[in-house]
């Protein structure tokens, strides 16, 4: 498995998300991810499965240190007291003493970003956390983000798929050594039927949705969230470094992307987005 480093984090370029996974989902299908290879796994407060990706990672017989482990701060809780506490309660949950990326879920709030990111530098301080980062945040808050925190900025994830084009968060990202995760790759199930993909896939025996991981891991420091909680689909997103996307492969992908693309954009915690 490749990494990325980014800022001092190394972070496996293929990550196994857990985003509306059930316990009984996580339970199932984690320990097998895990067998397979994943070494990357990604949970939020707000997902509520924090309990079961760590009872899955304690019992999993694979040293902690040799997984790496994401979790995010809900908008609820970023009020300095409360977002220690709920930091020390995902820790409990996920029966870990640190986490290797705590992100902001969101970048909407109330609280100001200074008190926020003063928080995650806290809880970096303290052991609590190895590396920090934001989620969907935009070039603006990105770069206010940079200048407010001690601690160098690692990750920020993000909505990322082919019809969908974030150069600009992404190379302002890449200026400051920030590394970009990317989220609902599949496109909400869009890529497994794109004839674009599948005709990119079938020269290289492999499947659109295989196509679209590897196109995401293929660019400089992206890395890919893949999620199923179907066993044979579990390979199928895994194997996706055994062959490489031509320039012009990766050119044609990337002429996918039109306006009106994204899928995730909730008016409640949202940033303004970049055009």
């Amino acid at each position: 498995m490749q990494t990325i480093n980014a800022n001092g984090a190394n972070i496996p370029a293929l990550g196994f998300g857990t985003f509306r996974m059930p316990d009984e989902d996580v339970h199932r299908i984690l320990p097998q991810a895990l067998a397979l290879g994943f070494r990357h796994v990604d949970t939020a407060q707000i997902y509520k499965n924090e309990a079961s990706v760590g009872d899955v990672i304690a019992n999993s017989g694979i040293a902690r240190g040799d997984i790496f482990l994401t979790t995010k701060v809900w908008v609820d809780e970023y009020k300095h007291d409360k977002f220690i506490a709920s930091v020390d309660e995902s820790l409990k949950k996920l029966k870990t003493d640190y986490v290797d990326l705590l992100l902001l879920h969101w970048p909407k709030s109330d609280v100001p970003l200074a008190e926020r990111i003063g928080a995650l530098n806290e809880v970096h301080k303290a052991g609590k956390v190895r590396n920090i980062g934001i989620s969907n945040f935009n070039v603006a808050l990105l770069e206010e983000s940079v200048k407010l925190s001690d601690a160098p900025i690692a990750n920020n994830q993000i909505e990322y798929h082919p019809y969908l084009d974030q150069k600009k968060v992404i190379e302002a990202a890449r200026k400051h050594g920030i590394s970009t995760t990317a989220y609902f790759l599949m496109a909400d199930g869009k890529v497994p039927s794109d004839p674009v993909l599948n005709d990119i896939g079938a020269k290289h025996g492999k499947t659109a949705a295989q196509v679209a991981l590897r196109w995401a891991v293929q660019q400089p420091d992206i890395i890919a969230l893949s999620k199923t909680a179907t066993e044979s689909r579990l390979k199928e997103n895994f194997d996706i470094f055994d062959f490489e996307l031509s320039s012009g492969e990766m050119t044609a992908i990337h002429g996918l992307a039109k306006s009106g693309s994204r899928i995730v954009n909730p008016g409640h915690l949202a940033p303004e987005w970049d055009n």
